[in-house]
């Protein structure tokens, strides 16, 4: 009986790894991408190890705050606010450290636990699964003696996601300005400022139409405007192909994403050269 839960377990796993939107950064799979819990509520993040080797992550809360391009800087205990020191408080998680064998998923528990006299708003904290390096054996000392300090170096891998709290009905609104294409080191970038205003983030998918045409010339993914900041700017890399449509009359359209319903939340017209 024992066996067969966990084969289940593991089922419902793999179809929730199938079923969203992941991110993989070495070996570790992480899906959803994003979490959004509304006041007491609860959610599971589920990891999978894709590589031959068992491998053990550490799990542990962030913040990190957006700025004007968009980068997530990272927050200290000491530099918190009131509302993101809310959000470590009321978010628990277990397990904290978690050994994975190859292709077998496992869950981690997420609940939200806001005060009843915490301000109606939204609450962020970011979820960071890393790596915990085998501990290596000393090799063998050198034929050849060596002089100086001799250092190995470990990568570590990891993954970070939203964690979100909503307390209330929170609105946000947004407008698109200013597309343009650039010329960058590396080639050419799309560019465009995104106002949000509200007391909630935005989340959703850039489309770049052309006339008459059904289908998006370019898209971009995942975009996200967090309520620290008014706007940001976005900086689109290009390859070669993408950058060649990207010209004339064009209508570019910010949407949820599809598994969110797919509104609209904001558009603008614009010709570019």
């Amino acid at each position: 009986m024992i066996a067969a839960r966990s084969l289940l377990r593991a089922g419902l796993a793999a179809l929730a790894l199938a079923a969203t939107p992941a991110h993989a950064v070495g070996d570790l799979l992480v899906a959803p991408t994003r979490v959004v819990m509304n006041g007491n509520a609860g959610a599971e993040v589920v990891l999978s190890n894709i590589g031959a080797q068992p491998a053990t992550y550490r799990v542990t809360l962030e913040l990190r705050r957006m700025n004007a391009q968009g980068e997530l800087e990272d927050v200290t205990e000491a530099e918190a606010n009131a509302a993101e020191k809310a959000a470590l408080e009321m978010i628990r998680y277990a397990p904290r450290r978690i050994t994975l064998p190859p292709d077998q998923p496992q869950s981690i528990r997420i609940t939200a636990r806001p005060g009843a006299d915490l301000p109606d708003g939204e609450y962020r904290v970011h979820m960071s699964f890393r790596a915990i390096p085998e501990a290596n054996p000393i090799s063998a000392a050198p034929a050849e003696p060596v002089s100086g300090v001799v250092v190995q170096l470990i990568p570590i891998y990891g993954v970070t996601i939203p964690i979100i709290v909503r307390k209330g009905q929170l609105q946000a609104e947004a407008a698109i300005f200013n597309p343009r294409v650039v010329k960058t080191g590396e080639g050419s970038a799309l560019t465009l400022e995104m106002s949000r205003s509200g007391a909630k983030s935005i989340y959703g998918e850039l489309d770049v139409f052309a006339p008459g045409s059904k289908s998006a010339v370019y898209t971009a993914r995942g975009v996200a405007v967090y309520p620290e900041v008014p706007a940001r700017t976005l900086e689109l890399p290009l390859a070669a192909d993408q950058a060649a449509k990207l010209h004339g009359p064009l209508r570019f359209e910010y949407r949820e994403v599809p598994e969110n319903g797919g509104k609209l939340i904001a558009a603008v017209e614009a010709t570019l050269p």
